[in-house]
């Protein structure tokens, strides 16, 4: 109706014109009656043109609101009877007020297999919502699949809006936030969703590859979706997911939180924010925080908590290997990335999972520009056939090259235990470390005392004796010292008041890297 009303208007306009000219042409003579004429024409053209306005105003307010239900009311409250938001009102929610403004909204998908060229399967804006906003004043492009069409399937148009912010996000040098709920490549678009794939690539989410059905008819092997691909699968297993939360609000509330700790893009510094936690605090309980004897566990979080401004800490992956601890946190205001051994799960050793979680988390620092500190309590890497079998060596070799290529400032507080190579790996000295601490209770050295001893006597009495003496020699932070291979042996209630004063010093720290075409990481 609204095509018609347009061109019955066009019509309405050309008659209008014809009537006008031929009352025009029939008065020769009189200047008022060309004026009248002249009159009657502007008046019809005025009439004519305010219909079609009004259509084409009317056809834009309908695709509007179509656009804002997405699939329909029906399909959003079964979207809100599942527990989850649609797509707009996680816009909403994530964005601060009123600053939303979208991009794309009449865009439609353009596949005319299967049925899809019928008005009912034509959704404004197709199964995304894109544009651009704002989180406490910053920049940020987002989008946010709408799980109400077509189940949030990936389609061409689909891939078009997502890749058209990413590009405006690049030339600005602003972050995206992609909110992801969809069912994957939409299968009756065929290759070309999987072209736009290649383009931009708790008990309500799942992530797989391959659902449960293909898994079964390929492997004749039982799982359910959340086994498959579930929020514990994704954070405790496989490693694939950072966080997991309790429902959609909380997700999003929390990751307004951690857009805080980063800077908008990497051309940008790690973001400072007023602090009214003093610099120079210090930290009485740190210095009886480690156990006299060394078998003896303690939370690493309890000392990072202790340091950090606030005791705020975000931590990143906190169920994927437990023994260590990844996340960002603020000194004197100004963002940090922390990395540090946990003694409370498996001793602190290293492993595959903890180095490639460690690892990731470094580049991602250096990547972005944010300061790095490194607690230090590893007795080793984790032996046996499993890890050898696994590749200990190519995956701790990753956190190793890490520290070593980061040129973003590194500070290491060496805790208790610093044995063998593992030592060499957690931003040693020798991995350009910038300034390395070490408390009264650190032990820098090959190994464990008994388990040297063992080898170095073996087969000898008095090895009670030997111990004792291997610890005076070695259990100790003096022989890193007087190496230089640690900066300074330091009160643990100091620590933070050390920290912040030597970020201050190194904010103006410029290193770089061999050119490169880029780096040979150990995959």
């Amino acid at each position: 109706m609204a095509a018609f009303a347009v061109a019955r208007s066009s019509c309405g306009l050309l008659s209008g014109l014809k009537a006008s000219f031929k009352t025009f042409g029939q008065v020769k003579h009189g200047v008022a009656s060309a004026a009248v004429a002249q009159s009657q024409l502007q008046q019809q053209a005025r009439r004519c043109y305010s219909v079609s306005h009004l259509s084409v105003q009317e056809r834009i307010d309908r695709k509007r609101n179509a656009a804002l239900i997405g699939g329909g009311q029906k399909r959003i409250d079964a979207q809100h009877k599942r527990g989850k938001l649609t797509a707009r009102e996680r816009v909403e929610l994530l964005l601060d007020k009123d600053s939303f403004v979208e991009y794309d909204m009449f865009v439609e998908h353009r596949c005319s297999d299967f049925g899809m060229e019928e008005d009912h399967n034509k959704f404004a804006g197709d199964s995304v919502v894109t544009g651009q906003g704002r989180i406490n004043g910053r920049l940020v492009y987002v989008f946010s699949q709408d799980f109400t069409v077509f189940g949030g399937s990936l389609s061409g148009a689909h891939a078009q809006k997502i890749c058209k912010i990413m590009d405006q996000a690049m030339m600005v040098g602003a972050p995206v936030i992609g909110l992801n709920d969809s069912g994957g490549a939409r299968i009756q678009e065929g290759v070309e969703s999987l072209a736009g794939y290649a383009d931009i690539f708790l008990d309500t989410s799942y992530l797989f590859i391959t659902g449960p059905d293909v898994v079964k008819s390929v492997t004749n092997e039982d799982v359910t979706q959340e086994e498959l691909g579930g929020a514990k699968t994704h954070t405790a297993v496989s490693g694939v997911a950072h966080r997991a939360f309790e429902n959609d609000i909380d997700a999003l509330l929390n990751l307004r939180n951690f857009f805080n700790f980063l800077p908008l893009s990497n051309q940008d510094p790690a973001p400072v924010t007023e602090c009214h936690d003093p610099s120079d605090r210090l930290v009485p309980g740190l210095d009886t925080i480690v156990p006299f004897e060394t078998t003896k566990a303690y939370d690493m979080l309890d000392i990072i908590q202790g340091i950090v401004d606030e005791r705020e800490f975000f931590e990143i992956m906190p169920n994927y290997a437990k023994n260590i601890v990844v996340g960002f946190a603020r000194m004197n205001g100004r963002t940090v990335g922390i990395v540090g051994n946990q003694p409370k799960v498996a001793s602190g050793c290293l492993d595959i999972n903890s180095s490639v979680k460690g690892a990731r988390f470094v580049r991602f620092c250096d990547a972005f520009n944010i300061p790095i500190l490194t607690f230090v309590d590893v007795p080793g890497f984790l032996p046996g056939t499993s890890q050898e079998y696994g590749g200990i060596i190519r995956h701790g070799a990753k956190l190793l090259f890490a520290f070593a290529e980061a040129t973003v400032p590194k500070i290491t507080i060496i805790t208790r235990k610093a044995y063998g190579g593992a030592y060499d790996v957690m931003s040693s000295k020798h991995l350009r470390g910038d300034v390395n601490y070490a408390w009264p209770s650190a032990e820098v050295a090959v190994m464990g005392a008994k388990g040297a001893v063992q080898i170095i006597f073996r087969g000898k009495s008095n090895q009670a004796e030997q111990e004792a003496e291997y610890v005076e020699k070695f259990a100790n932070p003096f022989p890193a010292a007087v190496r230089g291979f640690v900066d300074d042996i330091i009160v643990p209630s100091t620590t933070r008041k050390r920290i912040c004063r030597d970020l201050e010093v190194l904010a103006s720290k410029k290193q770089t890297n061999p050119w490169k075409k880029h780096a040979n990481i150990p995959l």
